[in-house]
């Protein structure tokens, strides 16, 4: 990190997009991926891929893998337990 950036935590950056999601009663959220999109001061774009504290790479590849499917609608729809 340069001497110019300086970490910032992006809960009230995520809450200005408007992103939810829904969690039923008694659920917790254990990790997270965010993806960002950064408009610089000159005007250029770049990524950014921030992740939560103690995730491990297999858990880190795992939930982009599987994003990565739900975004492609390959996913199926049938419940995990499902015998088929």
């Amino acid at each position: 990190m340069s001497d110019e950036e300086e970490e910032t935590r992006l809960g009230s950056a995520i809450d200005a997009l408007g992103i939810t999601s829904t969690l039923k009663d008694g659920e917790l959220v254990s990790a997270a991926i965010v993806l960002l999109k950064v408009i610089e001061t000159d005007g250029s774009t770049r990524l950014s891929m921030p992740y939560s504290d103690g995730l491990g790479w297999i858990e880190h590849a795992g939930m982009l893998r599987v994003a990565e499917v739900m975004e492609s609608g390959t996913a199926e729809t049938r419940s995990p337990d499902s015998e088929e």
